[in-house]
């Protein structure tokens, strides 16, 4: 009986290594068209899941979780330090946009299995002088994040702020 429960046992155990295995390959090979992650983050319509963070100025059509705030710094200047910030973190990759155009969008891998989230950053010119940031940041598997797409638009946001001073 006791090496029959140790064979089950064993199989659980085989078939769970096997599973989260096979959804980190997946997470790292599944098929992505970057038009479809770089939105508007002004205008996008945010699911009813939890694993999303956006941060806009007033005005925006979405759901905001804050205010975004206002920077002493042109556009320009502005979506240029959110890139460096970018670029500085691991696993991040620019798949869409430019910075030119003040509207990008990386892809950020989580550091052990490789779930991709998105971060598509808008930088647009403040009515009160200086510029202001849209930030939408999403993962694109799974119904909840524990918090980090919250956390990282809050790091970028210091971040950026960092650099501009």
């Amino acid at each position: 009986m006791m090496r029959v429960l140790g064979w089950i046992l064993g199989g659980v155990v085989v078939l769970a290594v096997v599973g989260t295995a096979g959804l980190a390959v997946w997470a790292r090979i599944a098929p992505e068209t970057p038009a479809d992650w770089h939105v508007d983050p002004m205008t996008v319509e945010r699911p009813a899941s939890p694993n999303t963070a956006l941060v806009a100025p007033e005005g925006a059509e979405s759901r905001t979780d804050r205010a975004a705030p206002v920077f002493d710094a042109p556009p320009e200047r502005l979506m240029q330090a959110v890139a460096e910030v970018a670029e500085s973190r691991p696993r991040t990759e620019l798949i869409a946009g430019s910075v030119g155009d003040r509207h990008v969008t990386w892809r950020v891998r989580s550091a052990i299995m490789g779930w991709p989230d998105y971060v598509t950053v808008r930088a647009l010119p403040s009515e009160e002088g200086g510029a202001t940031l849209a930030i939408y940041s999403r993962s694109r598997f799974g119904e909840s994040d524990f918090g980090v797409n919250a956390a990282r638009v809050s790091a970028w946001l210091e971040a950026v702020q960092g650099r501009l001073q």
